[in-house]
């Protein structure tokens, strides 16, 4: 094997700083193959229709999302299912889990919005398929070194920051994780689906159908709506944002899989929850309240 060839097959290669613009320039030899055998029409098309779904879903997500929806949704339930009493809307307030539901609505609205309306109009608008927008496993395999590199320092800085009194308060987000395991599983895999709809979303839906029209700016367009996305949280989270996606953004379209990225955001988000419970209220000691 060439040393070329060995160069091309190192994990490390792909996030050396140097090689950074040969990753752009890739990317944008490969889009510009693909944009010889479709037409300038179809690929402009495709990219409204793209930009068009993602502002729905986005506008669709920061309105809806939050548990108040629930609250004013539950009694249009109850007269569209005839429940009389306000049942449904007397049990939700004196729940234990009242909470918990929030959330569950939370993660059904990112379910909804970066999943579900995304994959319908690709298969059903755009005619294609959800593995060319890395709904598959890729060769994830070949870049898990770079993905190890982008979640390792994050991970010792949220362990790090733990000991801060702002780091530890914010997270975890359901602030009753602490109190049951059950409590804390359950809001662990609200919060890992909620990481495989953003990546979807960014990294499959955006970067990808974009890519052919704009090439490596398909990654630029996609970063400005993730930065948005993380201004509720700590300026820091914020900051590293930008060039967190952006190197997320060029892995997907090497990898052709969002896959990576997913197990990435979970590594942080558990290192960040689990620290932050250790430095504050600690973990459960029981399985259920």
């Amino acid at each position: 094997m060439s040393s070329q060839s060995r160069t091309l097959h190192n994990p490390l290669y792909w996030l050396h700083p140097k090689q950074i613009w040969s990753h752009v320039s890739a990317i944008d030899e490969q889009a510009e193959k693909e944009r010889q055998n479709v037409s300038p029409a179809t690929l402009k098309n495709r990219a409204w229709i793209v930009i068009a779904v993602a502002c729905v879903c986005l506008l669709m997500l920061h309105y809806l999302k939050y548990s108040s929806n629930l609250r004013t949704a539950i009694p249009l339930l109850e007269n569209l299912f005839a429940i009389d009493n306000h049942q449904w809307l007397i049990s939700y307030q004196r729940s234990q889990y009242r909470e918990l539901l929030g959330y569950v609505w939370w993660g059904l609205w990112h379910l909804l919005t970066f999943i579900i309306i995304p994959m319908l109009t690709i298969r059903y608008v755009l005619k294609q398929s959800v593995r060319d927008y890395g709904w598959q496993w890729g060769e994830v395999h070949k870049h898990w070194l770079g993905y190890c590199l982008l979640a390792t320092p994050i991970v010792f800085f949220a362990i790090m920051a733990s000991f801060r009194d702002d780091f530890a308060n914010h997270y975890p987000f359901y602030n009753l994780a602490h109190k049951s395991w059950l409590d804390l599983l359950l809001w662990e895999c609200i919060y890992i689906t909620q990481f495989i709809a953003v990546e979807f979303f960014f990294r499959g839906f955006i970067v990808n159908g974009l890519r052919p029209q704009f090439g490596s700016l398909s990654v630029a367009v996609m970063c400005l709506p993730y930065l948005m996305l993380h201004f509720p949280k700590l300026w820091l989270e914020s900051t590293g944002a930008i060039l967190f996606g952006f190197f997320l953004g060029i892995l997907a379209l090497k990898s052709r899989s969002i896959w990576g990225g997913v197990a990435v955001h979970v590594a942080i988000a558990l290192a960040m929850d689990f620290a932050a419970m250790i430095q504050t209220k600690g973990l459960p000691e029981q399985w259920l309240r």
